[in-house]
């Protein structure tokens, strides 16, 4: 019997046979060749020789009639161990949903430029899996980002690669984020005070300390110090695609680090939270929006309360990240030092918080030019 994946067995008559896809015919069936040799080793080796290579998963390819199925599965696997397992679940995701459907069956050595191109072209003009539209240039992004991994991954697992991606990228579009006036936050809060409950709680804590939402679903009373007044961010909850074969359920709930060391911290609440935080305490272990340790609240069904809330306060739609662009536009308008406000959102540098975070009012513009004036 062979070991698995390798295709090597031993013979009746002592010698050791190896066998590898040589070729395809015109209906895509495998052709095989046949390696001999006296020892295990030595046919590995030979197997190795005439397949190409032997790359970091174990998997040996044949440099001429590899297909890019092929490559995709061992580069999954390969990456899966470097990597977390909600990025793993939206490569495994993007792979099976858009790029296997449509580039799997073709051999590497033939997938040219041209041809990502025009896959690309085809996902920005009606790539959406249910036939409205255009996939979004991030999610475009995000799979040319596993094409050229993938196609660097079979470089060096010495394949032959034609196609060059290194000029190929897709634009993206600067999205506008929606901020809450400081008006239509004044509405938010005075529905969030009224009859205040955990649910209405988290929302407070997300307005005014910033933190995301699955930072917020997977808080713990223990997170919470009201005597220090501080709130320990360290881990964050997502839904992501189930990869595990055989499972009843498309999707999952975990909940892990959050997405960078930097996303680790340590916020000073103000004495109002704190205020609230003694109403609702209760066991360490319980989460903050459930109350109980065995129950949690995840983050769609957050977005879903808290839609309620923006209607009930009767200001325009908003989805939930958009407390933390508020929170991030307030803290500058009140003259937050940038450097402190940066590390209260996570960010590795001030650049983010500048760039993505901090939104201008046109009062906070007008305050400024009134402080010009002339010197003479």
């Amino acid at each position: 019997m062979s070991r698995k994946g390798e295709n090597i067995y031993k013979r009746k008559d002592g010698r050791w046979e190896g066998r590898y896809v040589r070729c395809y015919d015109e209906n895509e069936r495998p052709k095989y060749g046949y390696v001999y040799a006296k020892t295990y080793t030595e046919a590995k080796n030979k197997l190795i020789e005439r397949k190409g290579a032997v790359n970091e998963s174990g998997a040996v390819f044949d440099t001429g009639s590899c297909l890019y199925t092929d490559v995709l599965d061992a580069w999954l696997q390969s990456s899966r161990i470097n990597i977390k397992e909600s990025t793993y679940a939206r490569y495994t995701q993007l792979v099976e949903s858009h790029i296997r459907p449509s580039l799997g069956k073709y051999r590497l050595s033939k997938i040219s430029t041209q041809l990502v191109e025009g896959f690309i072209e085809r996902k920005l003009s009606d790539g959406r899996l249910d036939n409205k539209g255009a996939l979004s240039p991030k999610t475009v992004t995000d799979i040319l980002v596993i094409l050229k991994s993938t196609m660097e991954y079979a470089r060096h697992s010495n394949l032959s690669v034609i196609c060059d991606l290194s000029k190929l990228s897709v634009k993206l579009h600067d999205k506008e984020m929606r901020v809450l006036s400081p008006k239509e936050q004044e509405s938010l809060v005075k529905v969030l005070l009224d009859e205040t409950d955990q649910y209405k709680f988290g929302v407070l804590l997300s307005l005014y300390t910033g933190i995301r939402i699955g930072e917020l679903c997977a808080l713990q009373w223990e997170d919470i110090d009201t005597e220090l007044s501080i709130l320990k961010v360290h881990k964050t909850m997502q839904r992501i695609q189930e990869t595990s074969k055989g499972s009843p359920t498309k999707t999952k709930v975990i909940i892990t680090e959050p997405k960078s060391k930097c996303s680790i911290r340590d916020i000073p609440l103000p004495p109002f939270l704190i205020e609230y935080a003694m109403r609702f305490k209760s066991n360490a272990k319980a989460y903050v929006l459930s109350g109980t340790p065995d129950k949690y609240v995840e983050p769609r069904t957050m977005q879903n309360r808290f839609k309620k809330y923006v209607a009930a306060a009767g200001i325009d739609a908003a989805n939930y990240h958009s407390l933390r662009h508020t929170f991030a536009t307030r803290c500058v308008e009140i003259g937050f030092e940038i450097k402190t406000l940066s590390e209260i959102l996570g960010h590795a540098n001030v650049n983010i918080t500048l760039n993505k975070y901090v939104h201008s009012s046109l009062q906070l513009k007008r305050d400024n030019m009134a402080k010009l004036s002339l010197n003479y």
